[in-house]
């Protein structure tokens, strides 16, 4: 049991963001390894590293795909430059799909409904925001392989922490467009906003250009928070996850070990 665990978001959070955050704070690798090899499906590897952001060291969680999709490529994710090869083919699914896909991977049934919860909660808004009912929304962005290692890997973290409870700073978010599989759609995004209206989230619109709160992101955040943040807090320990878009905030989430003063 880890008393509570408070996520500071003055930079957004997605779901590679908050993975990063608690494996800096001492998540067993080894174990968390196992689980992701146990996902049953093929077309990735998992690379955990360090990395220096404005100066300061923190640990990175990154989803590598055998075919890219194009959450890291910030020209073609903001519209800046139109990709010729952009029209992959990415295997679409649905909920029942995701979930047949956590309901196979080896973890505990704790982290299993956490995983299911979050991913349920990613399906109501894009239904939501697609005027559609749930068993017919088909993912694309978040329905790709990444997608769902994130969230299963969110899953198993937040398991093997056990937080009493967990907090959640104001979400940063920036302003502008992004680029979908359906076209260019304002910041935030239907979905994140979908979400943030339904649990109420704190979001704070900033005015950096840009997404910075991801639908896995708030979603996480949905899912596991469960508590205000204390007035006054002592930090036990601290765990930063490195985010990969290049934008003019620090660009990563810092996870804390706290308890009220």
């Amino acid at each position: 049991m880890t008393g509570i665990i408070y996520f500071e978001c003055s930079s957004g959070i997605s779901g590679d963001m908050a993975v990063a955050s608690m494996i800096d704070l001492g998540i067993d690798q080894n174990r968390l390894l196992h689980t992701l090899n146990s996902v049953p499906v093929e077309g990735f590897e998992i690379k955990i590293s360090r990395v220096d952001k404005s100066g300061i060291n923190v640990c990175d969680f990154d989803v590598i795909l055998e075919e890219d999709n194009h959450d890291h490529d910030m020209e073609y994710l903001y519209g800046e430059h139109h990709h010729e090869h952009h029209h992959h083919h990415h295997e679409h699914r649905g909920l029942s799909d995701v979930l047949k896909i956590i309901s196979e991977t080896d973890m505990t049934e704790r982290a299993r409904d956490i995983a299911m919860k979050i991913f349920t909660i990613i399906a109501e808004a894009e239904a939501e925001a697609h005027a559609t009912s749930v068993d017919k929304v088909h993912f694309h962005e978040v329905g790709a392989i990444d997608s769902i290692v994130d969230v299963i890997a969110l899953a198993h973290c937040i398991d093997e922490l056990s937080p009493e409870h967990v907090c959640v700073s104001e979400l940063y978010e920036g302003t502008g467009t992004v680029r979908c599989q359906h076209g260019i759609i304002p910041v935030p995004a239907p979905a994140t906003l979908s979400i943030a209206t339904r649990y109420g989230l704190p979001l704070r619109i900033s005015e950096s250009k840009g997404e910075y709160v991801t639908p896995t992101g708030a979603a996480f955040v949905a899912a596991v928070r469960d508590t205000e943040v204390p007035d006054t807090i002592i930090v036990k320990k601290v765990g930063m996850g490195n985010g990969k878009r290049k934008t003019d905030r620090p660009g990563y989430v810092r996870a804390m070990i706290i308890e009220p003063a």
